[in-house]
């Protein structure tokens, strides 16, 4: 850019082929949607009679500059008719902008660098999507006459990315901040060690790296699947420091601020394996070769603590932001109660348990970053045991922890596995590629408020924001990265930058559709399931129906209900399909004669239930609770290879007691029903499961009790069979497994149980 910022650029760009009597004006489809947004009359003509002046803001006009070059705009004289503005308003708050459209120029606004990206973010959403990679034909873009006044909700917007399970090049990284940047977040969230692999160059332990940056092999296939199976290939990589500067450096460029994660205590069995003599047994070990939480955690050992902070000062060196991400999750306290140093330890300092010696290592640390003008984020573990004094938590266990945190006056960010975990799965389809588990789809996303209701006025300002976690056991390669992050993260985009009232599902579906084309001239691999069948099954009273739907109403639906595939001959979807014995119905949505996304698939297994009224003593966990208690008897069976879709209900640390109502006196003889059973992910399948009668409700006889017996399998079926007997109400009660025992993953938690349709014949 020219000393005197006064670039003329001739947009050498055409859209949608208008002739020179047609004006086509893109009616703005924006995400994240903006505070305001005034719609005018009349449009400005982008075209060689524009010229960009940018003096108070020489970089951002660079950015601008670039962006629009790429188009084929190319420099020309100062005297064209018609301006692009970057101007400095001291008025607006720090990341507020104004963006005002008229005929003759068009001027964003903003007190800061981070104010005026946003602007241009904004803008560029404005243009059509060939200007992501220069294929626009010559012409001109009309853009419409509007005046957009704009701030976020929160401060603290980010994404997170693990690069310890699977390492991605330093591109692919650029590539995740762009998209970061675009959608107006503002911090990335770098996990950089793991029990897998320690991915940052420290100059001081080389060993970090030649040893701790590679595993041996890696896991194959989920980590359900039994006996557990591997490639046996070594596998690895890390960051050296120059290209960790590069990266940084190129985030600040996008005003992104990066957040680095060192794990610590737990989560750092690579640096152990690299250096022993840091755990508590001094044994040589191996990086770990497959997912989960290991045994094997920081000694708080003086020369430890050395370590900790030798690795912490050179990160600093190369992160200037004000927060240090230390970790703090999932830290068994196995090695710590066999060590005679730690029980001394504890009982030196006066400490009443290893939760106590946790909080006392994480305030150690706190402490020394504190010394050097840094501040700490952990996970809501770091709450156990007394939360370190200056501590951000970033709640992830659901929001009790961003609850305890906030009343107790420290700064939390909204991170739980119900909302924001985008290594779930997002759809119910059985061609869904791998994830951990889970079930989180758009729509949830959406609807997620980072605010807890537990907080009153005063207490909520202590919500920083809120952040999408990107965990990558189950994502080898940047593609599926990009697979699982798109399009949630342009719904968390819009939870943590746009004002609540302005919210709405359908219309951010419709944005989302032109945003996406977007997505495919900039080659990005997201996630289209804007274009799929949702079917439902009512809790109908007298006769059974079957609800299909899709999220764009200017589309049909055609379905079959004899399991074959539909086609364009198909009958239209109009109204509730009737169903009165098990069937499979197919569906898909078309346009015209074409079919537009995959083909929606259910099998409806109808039994004595089906439809009746269910309580439950006591109710699912909130996160697995998506179907509701009438998923028990909706006729749907839940999927076979994953427990969190809408038909498993997931209860944690409890017993299940479910009370079915069949209406009336009906003969029945048999109760079945499955259980979830993945043991690395905390599940077990229960103890027993019992089934009573009762004719009024109140009292209950009869029980028939079955004993379950343990089993390696992914789902264990279980069916009390009794003689014909005659009753209207059905008590069936669940016993839970109980604590996950020693060397278990989440050994001494509760474990989970999820039950999937109880049939009733």
């Amino acid at each position: 850019m020219k000393n005197n910022l006064l670039n003329l650029i001739l947009l050498a760009i055409g859209l949608y082929g208008c002739t020179e009597n047609e004006v086509f004006v893109q009616e703005p489809q924006l995400i994240p949607i903006p505070q305001s947004l005034e719609r005018t009359d009349g449009y400005f003509e982008l075209n060689d009679q524009v010229y960009l002046v940018a003096e108070s803001f020489v970089e951002e006009g660079e950015f601008l500059q670039k962006l629009i070059t790429n188009a084929g705009v190319k420099e020309i004289t100062d005297t064209a008719s018609k301006s692009i503005r970057l101007e400095k308003n001291e008025a607006l708050s720090d990341e507020e902008y104004t963006l005002t459209i008229q005929e003759k120029d068009i001027a964003i606004a903003a007190s800061t660098s981070k104010g005026i990206y946003h602007g241009i973010q904004t803008f560029r959403q404005l243009l059509p999507p060939c200007v992501e990679d220069a294929s626009c034909n010559e012409g001109s873009i009309y853009l419409p006459n509007l005046i957009i006044k704009d701030a976020p909700r929160f401060g603290y917007r980010g994404m997170h990315l693990d690069v310890g399970r699977h390492f991605f090049d330093v591109e692919d990284i650029k590539k995740y901040i762009d998209m970061i940047a675009m959608l107006k977040m503002n911090t990335f969230h770098w996990h950089l060690t793991e029990d897998q692999g320690w991915r940052i160059e420290i100059k001081k332990y080389p060993k970090l790296t030649s040893v701790g940056a590679y595993r041996n092999e890696t896991l194959v296939g989920h980590y359900n699947d039994q006996p557990h199976q591997f490639d046996g290939k070594r596998y690895g990589g890390f960051y050296t420091q120059e290209q960790v500067k590069e990266i940084v450096a190129y985030a600040n460029g996008l005003n992104i601020t990066v957040i680095p994660e060192i794990e610590l205590p737990g989560h750092s069995q690579a640096a152990i394996a690299a250096y022993p003599h840091l755990g508590c047994t001094g044994e040589q070990i191996d990086v770990a070769t497959k997912w989960g939480i290991f045994e094997e955690i920081y000694c708080p050992k003086e020369e430890t603590f050395q370590f900790l902070q030798d690795v912490l000062d050179e990160v600093m060196e190369l992160f200037p932001s004000e927060y240090i991400h230390i970790g703090g999750d999932e830290a068994p306290k196995i090695r710590w109660k066999q060590s005679d140093f730690c029980q001394e330890l504890i009982k030196k300092e006066g400490l009443v348990d290893e939760h106590g010696l946790q909080s006392y290592f994480i305030k150690r640390i706190e402490t020394y970053l504190n010394s050097k003008g840094r501040k700490i984020i952990g996970w809501d573990e770091i709450l156990e045991g007394g939360l370190a004094p200056n501590a951000t938590v970033m709640s992830w266990r659901g929001v009790k922890g961003a609850v305890d945190a906030a009343k107790q006056g420290h700064q939390v960010i909204l991170s739980p596995t119900s909302h924001c975990y985008f290594d779930y799965y997002q759809h119910d389809g059985e061609e869904e590629p791998l994830a951990i588990g889970g079930f989180l789809p758009l729509e949830k996303v959406y609807g997620f408020e980072p605010i807890p209701s537990e907080l009153n006025v005063e207490e909520s300002k202590n919500v920083w924001g809120t952040q999408g976690n990107v965990w990558t056991e189950y994502m080898p390669d940047y593609k599926k990265v990009q697979y699982m992050a798109y399009p949630r993260m342009m719904a968390l985009s819009e939870v943590a930058w746009s004002q609540k009232e302005n919210m709405d599902y359908l219309d951010f579906v419709s944005r989302l559709a032109h945003f996406q084309e977007r997505l495919d001239v900039m080659g990005i691999n997201y996630a289209n399931h804007l274009y799929e069948v949702h079917g439902n099954l009512p809790n109908a009273q007298e006769q059974q129906t079957f609800e299909l739907s899709t999220l764009l109403s200017d589309k049909d639906i055609r379905y079959t209900t004899n399991g074959k595939q539909p086609t364009k001959e198909s009958p239209v979807y109009s109204y509730p399909i009737p169903v009165g014995k098990s069937v499979t119905i197919k569906a898909a949505v078309f346009e015209d004669t074409k079919q537009l996304g995959s083909t929606f698939s259910q099998d409806l297994h109808m039994h004595k239930a089906v439809g009746k009224e269910v309580s439950l003593a006591i109710a699912p966990n909130k996160t697995y609770d998506a179907g509701g208690k009438q998923a028990l008897v909706n006729s749907i069976n839940g999927s076979n290879s994953r427990f969190g879709d809408q038909e498993w209900l997931g209860f944690w640390g409890d017993n299940i007691e479910a009370v079915i109502d069949l209406g009336e006196e009906t003969p029945i003889k048999e109760v079945k029903t499955r259980f979830f059973n993945a043991n690395g992910q905390w599940i077990y399948a229960p103890k027993a499961l019992s089934v009573s009668f009762s004719l009024d409700g109140k009292t209950f006889d009869k029980a028939q009790h079955v004993a379950i017996s343990k089993s390696d399998d992914s789902l264990v079926p279980v069916t009390a069979t009794f003689e014909p007997v005659s009753t209207r109400y059905l008590k069936i009660q669940v016993e839970k497994y109980g604590l996950i025992p020693d060397g278990k993953q989440g050994a001494g938690n509760q474990a989970w149980t999820f039950i999937d349709e109880i049939h009733v014949n």
